[in-house]
């Protein structure tokens, strides 16, 4: 969404300039491309890899791209806008469970997974499992990036 403001504002931004240029009857100059910016404001393109094990039938290693979307996800737009939700601001959506965070004992079985790859241009090796309260409560938000999440 920001990116197509930004884009359309620069775009508007120029064709008015030209437009009121006194040379505006000679042949416009060609504008250098712009870039495409992410929430974080640079110019990258989204690539996860999303590696889940002992989850059942889910298990198995998921690309998931996003700005464009694309990749073998079983849910690549629902994914894409999870994550554009939970980005924002200087908030980082892949942060682990700060240490000595009071978590409840509670223990949601084996599953795991990975996440690694580039998401709005920083680098991402994050992972995820569900043996107490907190890391089964990080795992539910990032239902549906994690495939098939129980």
């Amino acid at each position: 969404m920001l990116r197509r403001l930004v884009v359309t504002a620069l775009a508007t931004t120029a064709t008015a300039a030209l437009a009121a240029s006194p040379t505006a009857s000679a042949a416009p100059l060609p504008l250098p491309p712009l870039p495409l910016l992410d929430g974080g404001g640079s110019s990258s393109h989204d690539h996860l890899t999303v590696t889940v094990a002992h989850n059942g039938e889910t298990d198995g290693t998921y690309v998931l791209e996003c700005h464009p979307a694309g990749g073998n996800h079983p849910q690549i737009l629902q994914a894409c806008d999870r994550l554009d939700r939970l980005t924002t601001g200087d908030k980082d959506p892949f942060a682990p469970v700060p240490p000595g965070a009071p978590c409840s004992m509670i223990d949601g079985g084996r599953p795991t997974a990975r996440v690694t790859g580039t998401w709005a241009g920083r680098p991402v090796d994050a992972t995820y499992n569900r043996h107490n309260g907190c890391e089964i409560k990080r795992w539910n938000v990032f239902v549906p990036v994690l495939p098939g999440a129980r």
